[in-house]
């Protein structure tokens, strides 16, 4: 029998929780017997506020989690403010009693502000990876969608948290009961090492989508922080500019300047909303030459200026991911 304690922290996400959770559960319905364990902890010990408002019970603080083989800790969004300094010094006493360490989605940002992530391979979210890897340069960070290295192990987010959780279970009772489970949720398992964002090749098997197109959207998703002129874009697939433009009309429902616009735009509200980053930062990052283009470009989509959407944001204190907020050491 294996024994898990999850740590989770406040504005966490019901999904990961369940994604954790859930092929344990079936694991031992398929067994029919109690082979995994679990118990949930929080650092107060009372029930923890998840994203979706629901309050998840808690068997207790963090010295409850003592006696399980395994600690995992799920944490999400706003994690340099919900995993204190106390927490994370409590963390990185108690972590050497348990056989294994884990982190799901910003739980690898916690376990590495714990200081129990140096020497090893980890992965976050991909919208972490660039912060993450500069904070923690003693971490070896990989974009796969799960890592074991050693007893150390991380998941990106919900659903490699369930890959990676049928992979234990193959590894302790075969891959026959982990593909039933899989089967039972509709889904099927992935080695780790399979990129969290969908390959060109990937995106060209979707059937509504032109190959041709699939292949430009992978260019323009490639390129947030150095745009192409679309004439770039169409030669490198293939096609006249003109034809690019009928083909992405057709199948994403704007021309290929506007969508690309798009998504420039989209990643610079991310970081606006969910990091502290300098809005120059953000401007370059985002393939826009200044702040100030990049302010009249957000202004005319969302109606606001950059600096407004962020003091608005911190009045009213908003769960967004604030990972790669704070750049200097923690705990």
């Amino acid at each position: 029998m294996l024994t898990l304690a999850l740590l989770v922290l406040p504005q966490a996400s019901i999904l990961e929780v369940a994604s954790a959770l859930d092929p344990l559960r079936s694991a031992n319905r398929h067994l029919g017997w109690e082979a995994f364990r679990w118990r949930v902890v929080s650092p107060d010990g009372r029930p923890v506020p998840l994203t979706c408002g629901i309050e998840l019970p808690s068997s207790g603080p963090l010295s409850a989690a003592e006696g399980a083989d395994a600690l995992v800790a799920i944490v999400g969004y706003r994690q340099t403010e919900v995993a204190t300094p106390a927490l994370i010094r409590d963390l990185a006493r108690i972590a050497p009693r348990f056989a294994a360490l884990g982190g799901i989605d910003t739980g690898a940002w916690v376990l590495a502000r714990a200081g129990l992530l140096d020497g090893h391979r980890a992965t976050v979210h991909w919208e972490d990876l660039e912060d993450f890897a500069a904070a923690h340069p003693g971490v070896e960070v990989v974009p796969d969608r799960w890592v074991i290295d050693g007893r150390v192990f991380t998941a990106s987010g919900a659903t490699p948290a369930q890959e990676l959780m049928l992979h234990l279970i193959a590894r302790r009772h075969g891959p026959a009961v982990a593909r039933q489970i899989a089967a039972s949720f509709l889904t099927l398992p992935r080695p780790g090492s399979d990129p969290q964002v969908a390959r060109p090749e990937r995106l060209a098997a979707e059937p509504h989508l032109d190959p041709r197109v699939a292949r430009a959207l992978a260019r323009m998703e490639a390129r947030i922080d150095a745009p192409e002129p679309v004439s770039v874009t169409a030669r490198a697939v293939g096609l006249s500019p003109r034809r690019l433009e009928m083909l992405f009309v057709q199948a994403v429902g704007a021309p290929p300047a506007a969508h690309a616009l798009s998504l420039r735009l989209s990643a610079a509200r991310r970081m606006i909303t969910d990091t502290r980053h300098p809005l120059a930062e953000i401007a370059l990052r985002t393939g826009f030459s200044s702040a100030s283009a990049l302010s009249r470009a957000f202004r005319r989509t969302y109606g606001q200026p950059p600096s407004a959407l962020r003091l608005q944001r911190a009045a009213v204190s908003p769960a967004g991911r604030q990972t790669g907020s704070d750049l200097s050491p923690q705990g």
